[in-house]
């Protein structure tokens, strides 16, 4: 049997929550056109970290109007952030030792108003910096 690793897949990173609902069925609502950069597929379960507060919670995503550039939280999610409040929203795969080889998560870096700065594919390792 092949080792399996659970690995980044994708990230859209820097976002700004647009709305909350707090009486909504629970999810997270993304830009339907930001899901497909980010190779995201509606109800596909993501990690959201909050950058502002430190809250980190798990859910699912689903297509939000495309152009609008929304992140909304949904439900208990409301709970977990505030409109203005910039997030990092995670997805994973698992990946055996030979798919490693060939991956390349997607990394999706936007501006304050939710707009694609810059779309890129990490491969090289990250450097450790010893900060002192």
């Amino acid at each position: 049997m092949k080792m399996q690793r659970i690995m980044l897949k994708s990230k859209i990173h820097r976002a700004k929550i647009t709305d909350a609902n707090l009486y909504y069925e629970g999810s997270f609502t993304i830009d339907e056109d930001l899901l497909e950069v980010a190779n995201i597929l509606p109800y596909e379960r993501v990690s959201v970290v909050n950058i502002n507060n430190g809250e980190r919670f798990d859910t699912y995503v689903i297509p939000g109007e495309r152009g609008s550039r929304q992140f909304c939280l949904n439900g208990a999610a409301a709970r977990k952030g505030a409109i203005g409040d910039e997030v990092i929203v995670i997805s994973y795969s698992i990946y055996t030792e030979d798919e490693i080889k060939n991956y390349e998560p997607i990394i999706v870096l936007l501006d304050q108003n939710n707009n694609i700065v810059e779309v890129s594919h990490k491969t090289e390792p990250y450097k450790i910096v010893n900060k002192r």
